[in-house]
């Protein structure tokens, strides 16, 4: 009697204290399934984007189109490239191991219909990701096992030309080595493959493209608008922010060239959010205010 009285009044002071008791016998609680790598590739007709997980399937998997994509806990607007936003949400799942991401928030895919992937949300026990696209098609989820994946079949049953973008040479910048932007072949949709161009620059280089030291620079754009191409003359508007933060070496280094390779582009007008450019009429390019140095 003594020692059961004991051993109650010793687990009541470290119950008091903020320490953990596991009864005896009692198995701790399983940690949900945490996601390690994304991954996306293209096949005949589709591209499909994989979500592997360690530690089981989500209980639950859902996609949906969304006209923005936003976070799960501050619902703010997250910059995500694409002419449309599938977001696919899984639970009970987790993209962490403590404090520690176990995967990149964001990833670039050089596939004809799925260009990015970006996490809105890893929020308890809830792990999001928008998947940007060039169009809006028709899509299928699905799981697999050994190892477990989550799998989102995209329709891309569209034909494409290759083109190239451009983004910043972060070596011949430190360099001070012209050009300061270096472009890389893309397949962007054929019926409309200028607004696709500019839709992988705002997406950036792929993993490889990085370990070759090209960067994406926004100058605090978070996309485009308004494109519009007409008598010779390109106009697109930045959407976000606008600031050159000094430099000479912009987000225009990367725009001007994606549409310049176009035969019915010879000048391009860059606008600010708001609208305004330095030179809005005429047979020259122009860029705003904001991304002077």
């Amino acid at each position: 009697m003594r020692r059961s009285l004991f051993r109650s009044l010793s687990l009541l002071v470290l119950v008091a204290s903020g320490m953990a008791v596991v009864a005896p016998g009692a198995a701790p609680a399983a940690s949900p399934p945490t996601l390690v790598s994304i991954r996306a590739g293209h096949h005949p007709g589709f591209d499909r984007v994989v979500f592997v997980f360690r530690g089981g399937l989500p209980e639950t998997r859902r996609a949906r189109y969304v006209d923005r994509l936003l976070g799960d806990a501050s619902a703010l607007p997250i910059r995500i490239a694409g002419r449309a936003i599938l977001q696919v949400t899984m639970s009970t799942a987790q993209a962490r191991d403590g404090d520690r991401p176990t995967v990149a928030t964001r990833r670039v895919f050089a596939t004809p219909n799925v260009i990015t992937t970006v996490q809105s949300g890893d929020f308890e026990g809830v792990t999001s990701y928008g998947i940007g696209l060039a169009k809006r098609t028709a899509f299928r989820v699905s799981t697999l096992r050994h190892p477990s994946r989550v799998v989102v079949d995209v329709r891309a049953r569209f034909a494409t030309v290759t083109r190239r973008v451009y983004f910043l040479n972060a070596d011949h910048v430190t360099a001070n080595r012209r050009p300061f932007f270096s472009s890389r072949l893309r397949a962007v949709r054929a019926t409309a493959p200028a607004a696709g161009v500019l839709d992988r620059v705002f997406a950036g280089p792929v993993r490889s493209e990085r370990r070759h030291g090209l960067r994406l620079l926004l100058s605090e754009s978070t996309g485009f608008s308004r494109l519009r191409i007409r008598d010779d003359i390109a106009r697109v508007r930045l959407s976000g922010g606008c600031d050159s933060h000094g430099s000479t070496v912009t987000v225009a280094g990367a725009i001007r060239p994606a549409l310049r390779q176009f035969a019915s582009v010879r000048w391009v007008k860059i606008l600010d959010p708001s609208g305004a450019t330095e030179r809005p009429t005429g047979n020259t390019d122009s860029i705003p205010a904001c991304l002077e140095p």
